[in-house]
């Protein structure tokens, strides 16, 4: 499985995000579920999860102050990057 994922450090805190489909930021039990697997490939840093809808707009699930820098900047500003679990 491959997945697209970044770490990012900024303002002295680092933090990773996942992309994943829409439907998992929408549910808690299934963020909770993609949050618990994702942990793996970044550990010991908080995770957000990103979705975006058919326009493109982002949507997050995660810490509310990294949620809150994530949503004032574009999405491709992002240092994305293809992870490959094994």
């Amino acid at each position: 499985m491959k997945f697209q994922g970044a770490v990012i450090k900024e303002q002295g805190q680092t933090f990773a995000i996942v992309l994943v489909k829409k439907h998992i930021v929408d549910s808690s039990f299934e963020s909770e579920k993609a949050t618990n697997s994702f942990m793996y490939y970044f550990p010991g840093v908080p995770l957000v999860l990103m979705a975006q809808d058919s326009r493109g707009t982002p949507f997050y699930r995660g810490r509310k102050d990294i949620v809150n820098f994530l949503a004032n900047i574009h999405p491709s500003q992002v240092p994305w990057k293809e992870y490959t679990a094994s």
